[in-house]
């Protein structure tokens, strides 16, 4: 399931009981007594207030400064309705959500995605070169490993004649495929790292890569074929958008973004009533998902 799906803070919906003033109505009535809104509002403040209170606050002054909506909301939703497929509910009940908490979650996303890629130039070249890789499928293996001296002593053996599947099962950390000899099967656009993918998609088959640095370490990778996929992809301008919003977001540094978020809270001058929550936005922001 896609990452955007992540399990909702309860009380966000229930902060909303007693926020200023009190309330003695009472929400559970039981022979050994009875829980008020203010005990309830009480105990969730102290549990999970700081959470739910920064996704809150921060979603407000976002949508302040970005507009994200309704139509698009939905789209993204259909799409996670369509991968899961007829899970879709259990999967919505095992994550503690109801479809209205996920499209909440699904527009905090989006507006964070517009404020962190607000700028950032994607050109048409870019965005037709990436519609041209998802009309393929690409074969390939590859050898992962932490560090640089590595992967060029495993480069020059491949280069020597080495076998790739057997240096793939002595060294490589990819515990998913070393013992497939390095294999990873055919896979589309969008399946893989950046940097892996930029590398197997402009290879031709049996070329293998010099080694290829990304978050998980130093990739070599062999391509062992290439066809054209099976699915209906679309047209470029049915996938326009989309292409654009991913390639932004593969150009995104995460600390600039954070840094982003950070002076989009600080200008909004917050200020924070609830007793013991009161410098929770003196800290650095937290994603929103």
């Amino acid at each position: 399931m896609k990452k955007i799906i992540v399990a909702a803070t309860m009380s966000i919906g229930l902060l909303g009981l007693t926020a200023c003033g009190g309330s003695s109505e009472n929400v559970a009535e039981t022979e050994a007594g009875n829980i008020t809104k203010d005990e309830l509002y009480d105990e969730l403040v102290a549990t999970n207030g700081e959470e739910a209170l920064t996704k809150l606050v921060t979603l407000k002054v976002l949508e302040d400064k970005y507009d994200v909506s309704d139509e698009v909301v939905d789209a993204e939703l259909e799409k996670i309705k369509e991968e899961v497929g007829e899970e879709f509910e259990q999967v919505l009940t095992m994550q503690g959500l109801t479809e209205e908490e996920l499209k909440t979650d699904l527009k905090s996303s989006l507006l964070q995605e517009e404020a962190i890629t607000e700028g950032i130039e994607v050109s048409e070249e870019e965005m037709q070169q990436y519609y041209d890789r998802m009309t393929k499928e690409v074969e390939a293996r590859h050898i992962l490993v932490q560090d640089e001296e590595t992967a060029n002593d495993i480069k020059k053996k491949l280069d020597d004649g080495d076998d790739f599947a057997d240096l793939a099962k002595e060294h490589s950390v990819d515990e998913g495929t070393a013992e497939q000899g390095g294999e990873v099967g055919f896979f589309s656009v969008g399946s893989m790292v950046p940097e892996f993918e930029d590398a197997a998609f402009t290879m031709e088959n049996g070329d293998i890569s010099d080694p290829i640095q990304s978050e998980f370490g130093f990739h070599i990778v062999e391509v062992l074929d290439s066809k054209e996929t099976d699915e209906d992809v679309g047209s470029f301008e049915d996938n326009e958008d989309e292409i654009r919003r991913t390639l932004a977001e593969r150009k995104v540094n995460p600390e600039d973004a954070m840094e982003k978020i950070n002076k989009l809270l600080e200008d909004a001058d917050i200020n924070i009533k609830i007793e013991g929550l009161e410098d929770i936005f003196e800290q650095e922001a937290p994603a929103l998902g």
